[in-house]
């Protein structure tokens, strides 16, 4: 009877995953989904961290963080049949924060009221198949700039909030002290993680996140916390709170913001997307199949998220990490799913994860974004200027917006100068007119 019931769930299991047809197993899926869990788990810690900056509550943020993942996991798995995690990304959750709420100085209520609104639109453009042709008129170096510029924003991020970069009158940054005890934290981290990476082990963000907590609890440098197991936080604080605030899309500088989040979300996935399905080979004529139903998925884990109470989601590159070890279909994906939904119950960590914990983890993958910049074409000057002032636009003025707005303004003029003028898409001047709107309603319109 058990061998029988046993039977119909692998046979269930392959109708619904193809495993036979992917040439994989179920034990091989369940090895891959443990292991891009592993490597992606430090998201929720890292999130409430850094919307915690922002004035979110974390346990909110936390649940949120852990229902989205499990969403958009789940609909990856189920409707695109691939072998990707999703879950609230890193350099979307660093704009909010530092971009919209600190430097722009809107209330984290109102920036929420303006994720709703992008993901609304973002669920459009992508039944509409709109996404696919905006992402197609953008030049690929361009999309590798932003990448780039995004992972250099994040790394800056972490370097100050770990205490290795502080604010200096004459010089702008310097160097942190060495003689705060936390900051070692944060060089042990670091260190201990790059290793880790270097060797290629599984789940190396992750095991550097527990090594150094273990070392800051045993050093004291970081209280105990008081359970390890509780029931999962209300969402009260957050949940729904981006709907209630849309009356606040009268002030001009949120939509600029909405056309960012926007923006961001644009590139985020569908490049994952395409690197992560080269990595598995899934490319068939340099087409990746089913991308319409894989950022279907994306689109609407993105709302679910926008109403709990978190910023975008976007596919994982540590999804890699499951496929290196054999993942190839929906299934790994939904083990990750499952272990979101059992990580919930471990919400008391938030409270030994400092920012300390998380600096080495920004770190890390803003050196893992930043490899984009080795595809770029710099022996061309008309591409590596609008390229450049991407990636140096974004952590020098700590806006990810300004430094989209220089590569979309700059390289239809470079390349008119250079006798390609024909070979800017029209998609790109309609983009050029928009960010000067945006420049202006970000800079200039508040000071009238």
């Amino acid at each position: 009877m058990v061998e029988s019931t046993n039977n119909v769930n692998l046979s269930f299991i392959e109708k619904l995953f193809h495993l036979k047809e992917a040439q994989t197993t179920v034990r091989r899926e369940i090895l891959a989904g443990l292991t891009t869990f592993v490597s992606m788990a430090y998201i929720l810690f890292v999130n409430p961290q850094v919307l915690g900056v922002a004035g979110m509550d974390k346990g909110a943020v936390f649940t949120a963080t852990a229902l989205s993942a499990i969403l958009g996991s789940l609909l990856m798995a189920l409707l695109a049949n691939y072998p990707i995690a999703i879950a609230p990304g890193l350099g979307d959750n660093a704009f909010f924060t530092y971009s919209v709420v600190l430097a722009m100085g809107i209330p984290w209520q109102t920036a929420m009221a303006g994720v709703f609104i992008s993901s609304i639109l973002f669920l459009i453009i992508s039944v509409v198949k709109l996404r696919e042709i905006v992402i197609d008129s953008i030049p690929h170096d361009l999309k590798l700039a932003m990448a780039s510029g995004i992972g250099l924003f994040i790394a800056f991020v972490g370097l100050q909030g770990g205490g290795l970069v502080v604010s200096s009158k004459s010089t702008l940054v310097a160097m942190g002290s060495l003689t705060v005890p936390t900051t070692w934290l944060t060089i042990f981290g670091l260190i201990v993680t790059g290793l880790l990476m270097a060797k290629k082990v599984p789940g190396s963000i992750f095991i550097g996140m527990v090594l150094t907590t273990i070392l800051g609890l045993v050093t004291k440098l970081i209280p105990l916390p008081h359970h390890i197991v509780s029931s999962i936080p209300s969402m009260r604080p957050t949940f729904g709170v981006g709907i209630a605030h849309l009356p606040d899309l009268a002030n001009p500088q949120l939509w600029a913001v909405v056309l960012v989040f926007l923006l961001v979300a644009f590139f985020d996935t569908a490049g994952t997307l395409i690197g992560l399905a080269e990595q598995a080979g899934f490319m068939k004529n340099n087409k990746m199949p089913r991308i319409g139903k894989a950022l279907m998925a994306d689109s609407i884990s993105m709302f679910g998220g926008a109403v709990m109470g978190t910023t975008p989601t976007a596919a994982y590159v540590e999804s890699s990490a499951g496929i290196a070890v054999g993942g190839r279909t929906g299934l790994t994906s939904l083990v990750v799913s499952v272990m979101f939904a059992l990580a919930m119950f471990f919400s008391p960590l938030l409270s030994i994860v400092t920012s300390n914990i998380t600096a080495p983890v920004l770190i890390i993958v803003g050196i893992l974004m930043a490899q984009s910049m080795k595809q770029i074409d710099w022996s061309k000057f008309e591409i590596a200027m609008p390229a450049f002032l991407t990636i140096v636009g974004m952590p020098l003025t700590y806006n990810i917006s300004y430094g989209f707005a220089f590569g979309i303004l700059f390289y239809p003029l470079t390349m008119w100068a250079a006798g390609r003028g024909k070979e800017v898409k029209p998609v790109m001047y309609v983009l050029f007119v928009v960010f000067i709107i945006l420049l202006y309603i970000i800079n200039i319109l508040p000071s009238k």
